[in-house]
């Protein structure tokens, strides 16, 4: 099992919610327990069981990830940062700030109280409590200086007067710091759990998240060494079937390197509430979408964007298309949770394949104004044993395979080491989507191409491909690659309302699309010259203000403390 985080009794939290009211997480003083505890191993077991819950780690979910992008639709809404209306008093940014102090509190108590348990245990399993704690800490700084710059950094239980002075540390100096971290967890983790232990982070989870915090910091030696030392474990391998690989049936895959699990019969939920994006037929929302930038990103068959492709069709916009494409949208005239999909007006009625019968069609504007505005819904992460509760127990999967090759991938390319080592690490990831071997390139488009600026293109597509509303993953590459103020200052569209919808396009014969957008050098789509020619609809307009590639230190913290300063802009 490969650093799985195994789902422990809330109960347990309960004796470390005492070291959560923090805003820079104070050792609170109402903690009387924190003097004798952490004395034996049972303690230090639970303590570290607490800095890998749920709660803690949510802010590495999709909930907080994908809504923020370009693969991302909501009806007509905005959120915050799709709005670039995000400020210090964000819910969003002080819950991010407060969860990732927290578990570095946490954190802090372990390293800091372990000796206590010096006695009890052997070096060797003292080690691993520490190596699991820095860990836990280098994860959640990452998180920090990405989001927020340079913020204030410490390692040991603040008192208050501590707390309320501290100022920000240059974010260079604790990226340092991380690295240091990861390196001791490296050195002391396991590279694998038995199956009867609590499963926290391994060896190949230290080396993968160091590489993807080098990476986004433009450390690419750094990024490239880590990537290659896990890649070198040969511990880990794609999953066979990118499909299924995200299914609450599928658990603690061969791709996972480190994820947190969910229980239904814990109430340790998945995030990604699943009404909100299971189809209207089948009694979800129908609400949240996969946008039309995304549809149009995948590539076809032959390797090509869809405006090179001769085997694209904007009447069919599934067929002939990368394989996740299908895996990750629902495809119209499916059967999809016991309902054949359909959005076209003209399908009033549509199979109800439970029963043979024919039922209302709800998912078709033209039957019921709320569902999805640009006809796609979601189907990656989600199946039939959702619908009922709409509760799901899906590993939060927070660092996979696929994604160790393609950073490996990214760091070489950027240093300009282009070698077979990069193609054949961006290639394991695509022949994996057409379920071949890598080296069957008969069967699948490989990538060739030697020429950096070619497959810089070529990687960002296929980590946009692979990692459609994973976690924040598409969120963190348009930041770092500095595309957002691109691609967020793009409106959001969408199919136009039904009878004008008749009108101009299907009476014209252009359903589904109504024409083909133009794919940029990045690889993104622009839809503006369709909603020029008034056959598309604007759902939403999208804004991005350069200040928001840094995330703005909560209002509260400031107020508090008058070392804190803000970020430019706020």
């Amino acid at each position: 099992m490969k650093s799985k985080n195994i789902i422990f009794s809330f109960l347990l939290c309960g004796i470390f919610l005492l070291n959560a009211c923090v805003d820079l997480d104070l050792n609170p003083l109402s903690e009387g327990s924190s003097e004798n505890w952490y004395s034996n191993e049972e303690e230090l077991q639970m303590a570290t069981a607490y800095i890998f819950n749920t709660s803690i780690w949510k802010r590495f979910s999709p909930a907080d990830g994908f809504w923020n992008t370009d693969d991302f639709s909501y009806r007509t809404n905005l959120t915050e940062i799709t709005g670039s209306t995000l400020t210090g008093t964000s819910g969003l940014v002080s819950g991010t700030w407060n969860d990732a102090y927290r578990c570095i509190s946490n954190a802090n108590q372990i390293l800091s109280n372990s000796s206590k348990a010096s006695e009890n245990l052997t070096e060797t399993r003292l080690n691993f409590f520490l190596a699991n704690a820095k860990f836990a800490r280098a994860a959640q700084y990452s998180k920090l200086i990405f989001l927020f710059g340079d913020v204030p950094y410490y390692t040991k239980v603040l008192d208050v007067e501590e707390a309320f002075s501290m100022g920000r540390t240059n974010k260079d100096a604790i990226l340092d710091s991380i690295y240091a971290d990861y390196d001791f967890a490296i050195q002391f983790l396991p590279e694998n759990y038995g199956t009867n232990e609590y499963h926290f982070a391994t060896k190949g989870a230290a080396y993968a998240m160091k590489a993807r915090i080098a990476l986004y910091m433009g450390d690419y030696v750094t990024a490239r060494d880590a990537a290659k030392a896990c890649i070198d474990m040969g511990v880990y391998e794609l999953f066979p079937e990118y499909s299924t690989l995200f299914l609450q049936t599928t658990k603690n895959s061969i791709e996972t390197i480190f994820c947190i699990a969910n229980s239904i019969s814990l109430k340790s939920l998945w995030s990604l509430y699943p009404k909100s994006y299971i189809v209207r037929t089948a009694g979800g929302f129908g609400s949240a979408t996969p946008s039309w930038e995304l549809l149009c990103s995948y590539l076809c068959t032959d390797g090509l964007p869809i405006d090179e492709s001769p085997l694209f069709n904007p009447r069919n916009p599934f067929i002939n298309r990368d394989p996740r494409c299908t895996a990750t949208i629902v495809e119209f005239g499916t059967n999809w949770l016991g309902y054949q999909y359909e959005v076209h007006p003209d399908s009033v009625q549509i199979m109800n394949y439970n029963t043979g019968a024919l039922v209302r069609n709800t998912q078709n504007r033209a039957v019921d104004q709320w569902a999805t505005y640009n006809g796609l819904m979601l189907k990656k992460f989600l199946d039939v044993s959702m619908l009922g509760s709409f509760e799901a127990e899906v590993d939060q999967i927070i660092m996979r395979y696929a994604d160790v090759l393609l950073m490996y991938a990214e760091a070489k390319i950027e240093l300009g080491e282009i070698d077979e080592t990069v193609l054949n690490a961006i290639n394991q990831v695509r022949a994996r989507a057409y379920e071949v071997d890598v080296n069957a390139t008969a069967d699948y488009p490989a990538v060739t191409t030697l020429n950096q600026v070619e497959l810089r293109k070529a990687l960002r597509i296929e980590r946009r491909m692979e990692f459609a509303w994973e976690n924040d993953l598409r969120y963190n590459d348009i930041i770092r690659w500095k595309l957002a103020e691109k691609v967020r200052n793009r409106p959001d569209y969408g199919l136009l309302d039904p009878q004008v919808l008749r009108e101009k396009v299907i009476n014209k014969g252009l359903w589904f699309l109504p024409g083909i957008p133009e794919i940029d050098e990045d690889g993104t789509p622009d839809f503006t010259s369709l909603y020029n020619e008034g056959l598309i609809k604007l759902l939403a307009a999208r804004k991005f203000e350069t200040r928001q590639y840094l995330w703005p230190i909560p209002t509260s913290e400031i107020i508090i403390n008058d070392n804190l300063t803000q970020n430019t802009g706020y």
